[in-house]
């Protein structure tokens, strides 16, 4: 199993909008970054993310989610009414991809970025290096572990 971290403006897709779909499920779509797309290739079902709301304060991991579905080519990236539209692809060859996760638990409270940079053993993680702005990133097994302890959680199954 492999660990995610997933970034969303909640202005955009928020932590909310995911719960209220039918059964937590929901399409992750329109990453426009070769590097993050390429993590999104690389999730398998029952992979795990964190859910992440960025651009606001405090930022920080609202929750859970489980990858329901392996990437399929993002439907946005044909849809000349999407902000994700992108001409250069094509059904035949498409450029991006999209994942479906699915909402698994909250953490209660949210783990705020302040928090989450006051533990040493998290200096290196991914989403805590000074210019990172990807909104798809790989999360180290013993980072997930640690951040789950934060509220006193073990591994979801």
């Amino acid at each position: 199993m492999n660990y995610w971290l997933l970034k969303s403006e909640p202005g955009t897709y928020s932590w909310r909008d995911l719960k209220a779909q039918p059964e937590g499920i929901d399409m992750w779509d329109g990453v426009r970054n070769y590097q993050a797309r390429n993590f999104l290739r690389a999730m398998k079902i029952n992979d795990l993310a964190f859910f992440y709301h960025s651009v606001v304060k405090p930022q920080a991991i609202m929750g859970i989610v489980r990858i329901v579905a392996e990437a399929y080519p993002d439907p946005t990236q044909w849809d000349p009414r999407s902000p994700y539209y992108d001409p250069a692809g094509s059904p035949e060859n498409p450029r991006w991809v999209a994942v479906d996760v699915q909402y698994v638990r909250d953490l209660l409270p949210p783990i705020t970025r302040e928090e989450l940079k006051a533990v040493p053993a998290l200096s290196r993680m991914v989403l805590l290096q000074k210019g990172n702005r990807l909104s798809v990133q790989p999360v180290t097994e013993n980072e997930w572990r640690i951040i789950l302890s934060l509220r006193g959680l073990s591994h979801p199954r």
